[in-house]
């Protein structure tokens, strides 16, 4: 009974025991995968699947950067967060740039004069006083105002291996100097700029200043010194004093207002050039490309690509404020609650690489990321179509408080035709090319991308009737904007032409039921793609098939990026997939990329060769030569008109699709408007912290009352073998008794 006893009070302290480490584990979150001292701290928990390769805005271009980019620094002007269309609107800009055109003496024109009496523009951009850089070491002075880092000796980079190694920074106030170096930047032959082929078209004296650095830097090179650019003048910029700046562009160029809300044209301090070029730091990979230095909201603090990102609040921005007024959707979606409140809202952003989609959407669901995409394998658990097609979550996410956010991308996917092959091209005369022009109709009309959207994009996106992508002026909604090759209009919606009109276009191009009239051989077409993936694979059958209704043998050709590129560049492929995403909402920057003196192949202009395809209409280029300079309006419209009417009639492109974009946030994750164009949104983000760590709490409780469980069987368990060995101890103390006696 004794030993019973203690066995009932025993399992009663371990019961006791287990209850309160089971209610102090119920407030406790296991599977977080962040510092315990991050808990509640006001940060966006953000992904990234590739690593950046360039941070220095003078070269970054991809996606995978600007979002990184485009936090830190700040370029003269941005767009408006809320309003529709793309509006733009002063950054550092004490307002819009002042925009005067001169004739050929120097003297300024009114701004209705025709573009060809136009010599040159100019843009006057004054800057507001009182913006200072992000504490950095390359500011940091000493007592005598000496510079502290920027003749660094081998015993002060003993101990560096990061930037933040350096004990001191420093901070100065932003001038028009700095947006003067950094323009200057685009022509270092050093940097290899993207832009730099585009804009010496335009910045007067641009492409001869490359040539002067090009000289300087051997020079420089030969005895070690700093190339200098502020001791090497470029007659398009000027400083008018330290808030104000001009540029100089060849002719009219309207389109340039855009650039001047990039990262391209963000202000670079020469002190960090300077700071950055020194050798010993080069070789530890310190360096401009990989910790950028600007004014914007937030700065880098700490760069592991291959791991997590972070930035961080910068302690020296201020004066910026969430905007007063939107569209009237914005009043009821929420977006004007912080109107007039001072930006940013968020201390810090970590940005962590995840290179799986799966172990991505569970972080998101557990709540340790605030937003995700959708990957296909889990569309159907994330969101339902309900009405006309309309998409919203499923009940399950809505349970969680999670919603979605779409929006259609300013891009265009498409499978070009290169119109130098003599197959899909033509070739000399108007009868080979007329061939040549029924061919890609027929196929247009084949290739069913209503049915591509439905199966591999899970509907995101909208069939595309031209070039130019939904929410740039010179697109047209409805019926005018039919692209009446492929589709007819009924029950106002447009309807795909049947495979009939495909086969009788296939047979006057000279391929009945796709054999070639002239030798009887079946008609083979090659398509050149990247894919790689067993998704991509999948694709490239229903690719094969849709030609097959023609009785066109389809020969995919795969390859690896930098070969399928240099494939493009010498006009080796004849039918290709690729796609563009606006760099500006203008027309413009969708129509140059079927501009002939922009073709790849064959390109002396000196301009940026983006046409792939190697279209070439002079009654197409004439017209794009008069749009291009035009301001948008019924004038420009006509032309535009008439320009995409002459492309769907060649169709040099199979139109393709324009994409929907769709996003994932939770219920804590505040004034969120998607868009591709303005990439500088984290300022204005906001998160709930306490609903977020309540939602954890609940979301991620530790499951542990298996491991109770077994804790108490194995205890219960060992209770006959303690009670033997209590009975053999004792009567060993029996034994020893006795012998003690006698």
């Amino acid at each position: 009974m004794k030993l019973l006893g203690n066995r009932t009070r025993i399992v009663s302290v371990l019961m006791a025991v287990v209850a309160v480490l089971l209610t102090a584990c119920d407030r406790m979150v296991w599977n977080n995968p962040y510092p315990a001292h991050d808990e509640g701290e006001n940060i966006l928990y953000n992904v990234f699947t590739e690593r950046p390769k360039h941070l220095d805005p003078v070269q970054s271009y991809s996606a995978n950067e600007i979002q990184f980019t485009a936090q830190i620094y700040q370029p003269p002007l941005q767009y408006h967060y809320l309003k529709r269309p793309f509006t733009l609107i002063p950054y550092t800009a004490a307002a819009m740039p002042t925009v005067t055109y001169y004739d050929y003496d120097d003297y300024p024109l009114p701004d209705d004069i025709e573009v060809d009496e136009i010599a040159y523009t100019q843009y006057e951009i004054s800057i507001k006083p009182g913006i200072f850089y992000q504490p950095h070491p390359a500011f940091a002075k000493n007592d005598q105002d000496e510079w502290l880092y920027h003749q660094l000796g081998d015993d002060q980079l003993v101990s560096v291996y990061q930037l933040s190694d350096f004990p001191a920074t420093g901070t100065r106030e932003l001038t028009a100097h700095d947006y003067i170096y950094q323009i200057k930047r685009l022509a270092h032959p050093r940097l290899h700029s993207p832009i730099y082929g585009l804009m010496a078209d335009y910045i007067v004296g641009l492409r001869d200043f490359a040539g002067v650095l090009r000289e300087a830097q051997n020079s420089e090179r030969a005895n070690g010194a700093f190339l200098d650019l502020n001791a090497y003048p470029l007659e398009g910029v000027e400083v008018v004093d330290d808030y104000t700046y001009r540029i100089k562009i060849n002719k009219k160029y309207p389109q340039f207002i855009y650039w001047l809300a990039m990262p391209f044209f963000a202000p670079i301090p020469w002190e960090a050039d300077q700071f950055y070029s020194q050798k010993g730091l080069i070789e530890k990979n310190i360096s401009l490309d990989w910790y950028p230095v600007g004014t914007g909201p937030y700065m880098l603090t700490e760069n592991n690509p291959n791991l997590r990102m972070v930035l961080e609040k910068n302690p020296n921005f201020y004066g910026e404020f969430y905007p007063e007024e939107g569209m009237p959707q914005d009043y009821m979606n929420g977006l004007l609650i912080d109107a007039g409140k001072a930006i940013p809202f968020i201390d810090k952003i970590v940005y962590s690489r995840e290179r799986e989609g799966i172990p991505r959407w569970n972080k998101f669901l557990q709540g340790y990321y605030d937003a995700s995409g959708i990957g296909s394998d889990s569309f159907d658990q994330a969101v339902q179509l309900v009405g006309q097609g309309e998409a919203t979550v499923t009940e399950a996410m809505a349970k969680q408080g999670i919603r979605l956010e779409t929006t259609v991308a300013v891009s265009t996917f498409y499978i070009g035709f290169n119109m130098l092959d003599p197959v899909v091209g033509g070739g000399g005369t108007e009868e080979l090319r007329s061939a040549a022009r029924k061919l890609r109709q027929a196929i247009s009309i084949a290739v069913d991308y209503e049915e591509f959207i439905s199966i591999f994009a899970n509907g995101r996106g909208l069939p595309a009737h031209g070039p130019i992508a939904p929410g740039v002026p010179g697109y047209r909604y409805g019926k005018e904007g039919v692209n009446t090759v492929v589709y007819n209009w009924v029950d106002d919606e447009p309807q795909r032409k049947s495979i009939q009109i495909a086969r009788r276009l296939l047979a006057e191009a000279g391929y009945p039921n796709g054999i070639d009239r002239r030798t009887g051989a079946p008609l083979v077409l090659y398509y050149d793609v990247t894919a790689r993936s067993s998704e991509d694979r999948s694709m490239l059958d229903w690719m094969r098939k849709q030609f097959q209704k023609l009785n066109i043998q389809l020969v995919v050709r795969s390859t690896d990026y930098n070969r399928f590129q240099d494939k493009i560049r010498k006009g080796n492929a004849q039918i290709f997939e690729w796609g563009w995403h606006a760099d500006y909402p203008d027309p413009e920057n969708f129509l140059f990329l079927l501009y002939g003196p922009q073709r790849k192949v064959g390109n002396t202009s000196g301009s940026a060769a983006n046409n792939a395809a190697n279209y070439n209409n002079p009654e197409y280029d004439h017209l794009f030569e008069q749009m291009k300079d035009m301001d948008n309006g019924p004038a420009r419209q006509v032309i535009i008109d008439q320009m995409v009417d002459i492309l769907r009639q060649d169709a040099p492109w199979l139109w393709g699709y324009h994409p929907k974009e769709y996003g994932l946030y939770h219920e804590w994750y505040k004034n969120v408007k998607p868009n591709r164009i303005s990439n500088n949104n984290v300022k204005y983000y906001r998160i709930d912290t306490d609903l977020r760590e309540q939602k954890r709490q609940e979301w991620n409780k530790p499951v542990l009352w298996p491991i109770v469980l077994v804790i108490i069987i194995v205890t219960i368990g060992l209770f006959p073998a303690i009670a033997a060995y209590r009975r053999y101890e004792s009567s060993r103390g029996i034994q020893n008794v006795q012998t003690d006696s006698n």
